[in-house]
């Protein structure tokens, strides 16, 4: 007799189809649901390890946080005229990490790219996940965490209104509004999947527990028709988000007469580093994740193919922003706009500059070839190298535009302390705790989309590997 293991069909690589043949409705929803309702027999060691890891990390990020508001600001590395540092380039790197997942979700939703299904459930929950990250930097750094609420207009005698002039406030708002929106999008878009669990669920706290956020869900027509039409209007609120939630932030920079900062193409320049940034991480989190769990049949190489374009394409603008700024400094003829790109080419902080080049221009142009987009190793350096050079781009324009402005008598240099890097360092341990609990607790991968997918492929295979085609 042939033993279970090898009854099962072959998982094999597929390369130009979004599912791996011998996917079925039923095989599906074990697949994914076994990983949530059986956990001490399908928790990979690499989750495992990883969790622990991100454990000691979150624990230095406490502690780096609990130094900061003992001390205060002062044990950073920021001083005058460096007055922004580590603080707000980690601010806008999350920021920018966080926009792949509304991306996936709303806008190739709206689209009806089919590519996302595998993919949107992962990318939402990092993009919850790092808007945590990202807003907790602007509350440390005004050194008074515990007044914080003064951003906020709520009816106060002292008339400590907020200054909605400044940059910080459209921050608050642009950050709370985006971390709602994408929230209210995560949470409707797993309510049947938990449904599911509910239902499938043998403990009886769980089924309590998904019952209670399932919200009564029973998969009749009216609950699906509800449904469309509440993910339809988080898509069309979440979609001018990714557009404008980036921009506010580029307009911490653009609004100031600072040299390399006064400049229009910001809003544009920084969604597309977003974008390009935000696509590398869910690469980056999605290869590992598909091997710990056996995903290889619902996460195929097509998923990566398509990312990778997009990728690629956010990069080209990028980089044409990079050219821009330099054609910008010629044109316009002005000393400080000059002697910036001259910094940035032989001051004390080229080597970042170069570093920022070679990572976000020179390595992606990898992605060019399809026999590299489809070797995960490769893919899995080109996304770190990315995600590296976007950090370094948001010290080009923070520190090196600050720290040589106007006048050399205000010329300063800038060396992150310990507590910086602690508190870099110690934010992913926030990120990847949370997100590591998220895919062991939540389905990573919405089912009853995938289900419609292998719906579609088994009752018009022809048509839809054509739309496949089309739309990738």
């Amino acid at each position: 007799m042939q033993s279970s293991k090898q009854l099962k069909p072959p998982v094999t690589e597929t390369y130009d189809s979004l599912l791996a043949p011998g996917q079925s409705l039923n095989s599906v929803t074990t697949k994914i649901s076994d990983l949530i309702l059986f956990p001490v027999l399908k928790t990979p060691v690499g989750w495992i390890v990883g969790f622990v890891a991100a454990g000691l990390l979150l624990m230095l990020y406490l502690y780096s946080l609990a130094a900061l508001f003992t001390y205060g600001i002062g044990i950073w590395g920021i001083n005058i005229p460096v007055a922004w540092g580590f603080d707000i380039i980690n601010f806008v790197w999350w920021i920018g990490i966080g926009h792949a997942g509304t991306l996936i979700s709303a806008i190739l939703l709206l689209f009806r790219q089919d590519w996302r299904t595998s993919i949107n459930r992962a990318a939402e929950a990092m993009t919850i996940f790092a808007v945590a990250c990202a807003g907790i930097y602007p509350l440390i750094h005004t050194g008074r965490p515990w007044l914080d609420y003064w951003f906020l207009p709520y009816p106060s005698t002292l008339g400590m209104w907020p200054q909605f002039r400044s940059p910080l406030e459209w921050d608050v708002f642009a950050i709370s509004t985006y971390a709602t929106v994408s929230v209210l999008f995560w949470f409707v878009g797993l309510v049947p999947d938990l449904a599911t669990l509910r239902d499938r669920s043998t403990s009886p706290i769980a089924k309590k527990l998904y019952g209670l956020f399932a919200l009564g869900w029973r998969g009749a027509a009216k609950h699906w028709q509800r449904y469309e039409v509440a993910s339809l209007l988080l898509a069309g609120l979440s979609t001018p988000l990714v557009l404008s939630v980036h921009s506010i932030i580029s307009f911490d920079f653009a609004v100031a007469q600072l040299p390399g900062w006064h400049v229009t193409v910001f809003p544009p320049y920084f969604v597309a580093g977003a974008v390009y940034c935000g696509f590398a991480m869910v690469i980056v989190l999605m290869i590992p994740i598909r091997k710990w769990f056996g995903l290889e049949g619902l996460i195929t190489m097509k998923h990566f193919d398509v990312m990778s374009k997009v990728m690629l394409a956010s990069g080209m603008i990028v980089t044409y922003g990079y050219f821009g700024e330099i054609f910008y400094a010629w044109y316009s003829s002005s000393i400080y706009e000059y002697y910036l790109i001259v910094n940035r080419f032989t001051g004390p902080y080229a080597w970042s500059y170069w570093a920022l080049i070679l990572f976000n221009v020179l390595i992606p142009q990898a992605l060019w070839s399809k026999k590299l987009r489809q070797n995960l190793p490769v893919l899995f350096f080109v996304s770190i190298a990315i995600n590296i050079g976007m950090w370094f781009e948001r010290w080009v324009i923070i520190v090196m535009s600050l720290h040589r402005d106007f006048l050399p008598s205000s010329w300063a240099a800038y060396t992150p302390t310990f507590y910086d890097w602690s508190t870099f360092i110690g934010s992913f341990g926030l990120f990847f705790v949370l997100f590591l609990l998220f895919i062991r607790f939540i389905p990573m991968i919405a089912i009853f989309e995938v289900r419609d997918l292998v719906h579609k492929t088994t009752a018009h295979p022809a048509k839809h590997e054509e739309s496949n085609h089309t739309g990738a």
